[in-house]
């Protein structure tokens, strides 16, 4: 049976109550596996934190008058709705071990180690090498790679590839599934999204030299072992701490070469950026493909950093596999292109874009980004094309939880933009 119900009265010290109009609906959820005793429990649990001051009244808020708490009331009680639902949803796959995608199925295995920090665990995805080769020596890899590495804190998960191919982690379904699991390590085994990492060994090292970057505002750190980048490059890696660790002696496909040059473009993007790109490249010397385990120090070194989820300065190159969000910034699915540049810093109320090969632009905002009851001012390339307040929405709120299930990144308002043609 579906859910429907209202959500109440918030009392603040400015008003004496608002009345929001919640609909479980406005969420895309519904509850058909859910009995009726579950779905009063879910009622229960969603509005055991608003004060019983008035009835049950269907009224809408209006969006203009939400002040920054009103906007962090409604996060709060939008993330227990979410949270509630998807554990209901999804603790059968969750307790599976497989997700899905299309006719894609990816297996995991994961443990976990040391005890629980206050903010939760870290999570580390560990991609096993093998691709372009047959099912039961990628199955012997996927085993080796459970093995590998052993974090002290955190949550050790090793996907098995959904398919044997040679670029087994730089596919287009890996994406969604990789954000897929994020999410469920998020709601079943208290990982902090903030506390995300990937690394991988061989072709899992070929997976991190691509979904490093395409993927880089998911993670606090990423460690690319013995791999090659194909058509890759660093440049979103901005916010992202990345390590890189190499055979001096492992020549097949340049691998050796290519992570020196690696190693130049990084330290010329932090010259560049001192503020920006952190990384760490180790060549290990008289060591082949096989390292001999002395990569294992990428792991301590990852685990070093915290993710950002609003960092003043972001650059996001897309990749031929598309994104429509990368940490503050999205754009709508019609207008995202392969191979484009955006860059843009925030300095106080302002943002500036310094480039962006788009026609169309969305910033987002919350009020742990800037103060939302002062006006926003927005310029492209040095003449100001926005200036204004923001209102925070609702509507956003939800929108921005469901995109990610990501509770350190829920954005309240945006700025949509027309970028002026050259």
């Amino acid at each position: 049976m579906a859910v429907n119900f209202q959500m109440v009265s918030f009392s603040f010290s400015k008003q004496l109550c608002t009345l929001c109009a919640f609909n479980l609906a406005m969420l895309g959820y519904t509850l058909p596996s859910l009995g009726q005793h579950d779905a009063s429990l879910l009622k229960a649990e969603l509005s055991k934190e608003v004060a019983e001051q008035t009835s049950l009244a269907e009224l809408d808020l209006d969006d203009t008058s939400l002040t920054s708490r009103d906007a962090d009331e409604i996060e709060k009680l939008v993330w227990k709705a979410y949270s509630t639902q998807q554990k209901a949803n999804r603790l059968e796959e969750h307790k599976s071990g497989v997700l899905t995608h299309g006719e894609l199925k990816m297996p995991f295995y994961f443990r976990v180690n040391g005890e629980k920090p206050d903010l939760g665990r870290s999570l580390f995805i560990s991609l096993h090498g093998g691709g372009g080769a047959p099912k039961q020596v990628n199955d012997q890899q996927w085993e080796n790679q459970k093995r590998l590495y052993d974090p002290k804190e955190g949550v050790y998960l090793v996907p098995r590839a959904p398919t044997n191919t040679w670029n087994l982690w730089h596919q287009g379904h890996i994406d969604p599934l990789f954000q897929r699991l994020i999410e469920n390590m998020v709601l079943f085994e208290n990982v902090n999204p903030n506390r995300v990492y990937v690394m991988g060994y061989s072709a899992g090292g070929d997976g991190v030299y691509q979904i490093g970057p395409r993927m880089a505002d998911r993670w606090a750190g990423a460690a690319m072992m013995a791999g090659h980048p194909n058509d890759s490059t660093p440049e979103s890696l901005r916010n992202t701490a990345f390590t890189l660790h190499m055979g001096a002696n492992d020549s097949a496909y340049n691998r050796n070469k290519v992570a020196a040059q690696w190693e130049t473009l990084l330290a010329d993007l932090q010259q560049g950026d001192p503020q920006g790109y952190t990384h760490s490249v180790k060549i290990h010397e008289g060591k082949g493909h096989w390292m001999d385990r002395e990569d294992r120090v990428a792991v301590p070194w990852m685990a070093k950093h915290t993710r950002n989820p609003l960092p003043n300065r972001i650059v996001w190159k897309q990749d031929d596999v598309t994104h429509n969000r990368f940490y503050w910034l999205a754009v709508n699915n019609k207008n995202r292109q392969g191979r484009t540049t955006t860059i843009v810093e925030r300095d106080g109320q302002h943002f500036n874009i310094e480039r962006c090969d788009l026609q169309e632009l969305t910033i987002r905002l919350n009020d742990n980004l800037c103060d939302l009851n002062k006006r926003i001012t927005v310029s492209y390339q040095g003449h100001q094309i926005f200036k204004g307040k923001v209102s925070r929405s609702s509507e956003l709120i939800q929108r921005t939880t469901l995109e990610r299930g990501d509770y350190t990144s829920i954005f309240s308002a945006e700025i949509n933009l027309a970028i002026p043609s050259k």
